[in-house]
């Protein structure tokens, strides 16, 4: 008796859209394809959902990182009228360090973690994301918390609050009478402009801030305003989010116009409280990022796309006169074939194979904006005291005289499904272009926030605590950390689409319009995700899941 093929037929074998790799782009791109009524294959060879979107497990994650695609080798060609050219993996993560500082406690736990691959990421309350999920109808199919706070840090191992509304302002007590007297005018500067603009005023009032100081640099504004550096730190980097250092204009990568800083500002507050049970402006899915795209996922084999795990690809079909895809060939050594194919961002074709092509038929790689490091830290105990969840915001400077670039850092605790009771995790990020420095500075926020204990000694750490009891709150202690490097460059092809790789920032808004620019360059006649009209008797919910 033979034994069965590890990789069951497909069938049908012929689709409107194949989709390879689930990660937030390409689940969002079936589930829009899906939802006008395309045909779609979706295939991973992972056995998991969410690729580089995903929230797996320490040892998943571990893996994931070292080698998150393997291709088997291609079968022998079969005569097919096609050209066949196979798929390679190009390295997205690099640099990697793992940590275990406490083996034995995190091995009875090892399953019980739900852990980022892309973090740190939130959703403001009122961005178009949470837009998008409740058109697509996704919301069906995943819950949020409230993040409970955010805090602006320096090297001191001082958080400050970021007094983000009226209420905030007052009860803040590192704020001095004048502070918050200045941080209140500009608020209402800000807000009387705003409903000003809503208006659609035709004539320039004294309500509305004066175009040339619209596209002038934000921190010039602020500085017109006569706000103090704190102030505007707090403003620049831990409301508007700014990524680079807004200080020196001659030398920020990006200067952000007073327009944009506006912009967000009105964003920050307008999530503020607006959802039900969500006192802050950002909200975290239950059981991690990861929610996300499976959520996607779900929706789309509502509309009967057909989902595989565990199916590598490894080579495509192009017609032979013109160079367009018709298919693929998967591991299983089986043809299927679609006029459309979405390519994880990892998987490309080589470009020896690419120039045997037609002429008109060329690789290209086009570069993102460098890199963003990660870090990931396992912590007992959290930054503040009935604390479970907060952000934390070092602006440039703040830790190391050549930090140009934020470091933001998030603390999700168990009351979000992503880890035992008891601890912690905590996701660092920056934007990096220069070497190893990267590591520095996330080094820099890590012994800052935490306690890392004497690998030799496995009872430093309490030595430690004890000595900084007497002089403040106890810093979480260290468990278990990773760091490395995520490329944020895509790699485009004339003859096929890749899906966009997470990106350095905080919210999914960037990486949402890359997505939707995709779904409009392979369907420019369709549209993304219509409306649709629920029945009086429809379990479908339109609102957000959110526990309290």
């Amino acid at each position: 008796m033979t034994d069965l093929s590890p990789y069951p037929p497909i069938d049908p074998t012929t689709f409107d859209l194949i989709v390879i790799g689930t990660g937030l782009p390409e689940s969002i791109i079936a589930a829009a394809a899906s939802a006008v009524g395309k045909s779609v294959l979706h295939l991973d060879s992972n056995a998991f959902y969410g690729t580089h979107s995903a929230s797996l497990s320490i040892a998943e994650l571990s893996s994931f990182l070292q080698n998150p695609h393997s291709i088997p080798l291609p079968p022998p060609p079969n005569g097919t009228e096609t050209t066949m050219i196979n798929l390679t993996t190009r390295p997205l993560y690099s640099d990697l360090e793992i940590s275990n500082l406490a083996p034995d406690l995190l091995s009875e736990h090892s399953r019980s973690f739900h852990i980022d691959v892309s973090g740190p990421r939130v959703l403001f309350c009122a961005d178009r994301s949470i837009e998008f999920i409740l058109k697509s109808g996704a919301n069906q199919y995943v819950e949020f918390k409230s993040v409970d706070a955010s805090f602006m840090g320096d090297g001191t191992g001082a958080l400050w609050s970021v007094p983000d509304s009226r209420a905030a302002i007052f009860k803040d007590k590192s704020l001095g009478l004048q502070e918050k007297n200045q941080l209140m005018r500009f608020f209402k500067r800000v807000q009387e402009h705003l409903l000003s603009s809503a208006a659609e005023e035709e004539q320039e009032t004294s309500s509305r801030i004066a175009d040339a100081d619209l596209e002038s640099p934000f921190v010039e504004f602020l500085e017109k305003m006569r706000l103090p550096h704190k102030i505007k730190s707090i403003i620049l980097y831990a409301i508007a989010m700014s990524d680079y250092d807004q200080g020196k204009i001659e030398d920020s990568k990006y200067l952000l116009k007073t327009r944009d800083g506006i912009d967000r500002l009105a964003l920050y507050h307008a999530s503020i409280g607006r959802l039900q049970n969500v006192p802050g402006a950002l909200i975290y899915p239950i059981y991690g990022q990861g929610e996300l795209p499976q959520a996607f996922c779900r929706r789309a084999a509502v509309k009967g796309s057909i989902y595989v795990l565990r199916m590598p690809v490894i080579s495509l079909h192009l017609d032979r006169d013109n160079g367009c895809f018709k298919g693929i060939r998967l591991a299983s050594g089986q043809d299927i074939f679609s006029q459309k194919l979405v390519l994880d961002p990892a998987l490309t074709v080589p470009l020896s194979s690419a120039s045997s092509l037609v002429d008109h038929q060329r690789v290209s790689l086009e570069d993102g904006s460098g890199k963003v490091a990660r870090a990931i830290c396992i912590t007992r105990r959290a930054l503040k005291p009935d604390i479970s969840n907060c952000l934390v915001i070092y602006p440039p400077r703040s830790l190391h005289s050549e930090q140009t670039t934020s470091i933001r850092a998030l603390q999700i605790g168990q009351n979000l499904a992503v880890c035992p009771p008891g601890m912690f995790v905590l996701y660092l990020s920056t934007l990096c272009d220069k070497g190893n420095q990267w590591k520095e500075l996330l080094r820099s926020a890590i012994n800052t926030l935490l306690t890392i204990p004497d690998p030799g000694n496995p009872d430093s750490s309490s030595l430690v605590e004890c000595e900084k009891s007497h002089n403040k709150e106890v810093q979480p202690t260290l468990l278990w950390s990773a760091l490395y490097v995520q490329e944020l460059s895509t790699v485009e092809h004339d003859f096929i689409s890749s899906a966009p790789m997470p990106d350095g920032n905080l919210s999914y808004n960037n990486l949402l319009d890359a997505t939707l620019k995709l779904f409009q360059k392979i369907y420019p006649d369709e549209e993304f995700f219509p409306e649709t009209v629920l029945s009086d008797n429809s379990e479908e919910d339109g609102g957000l899941g959110l526990e309290t």
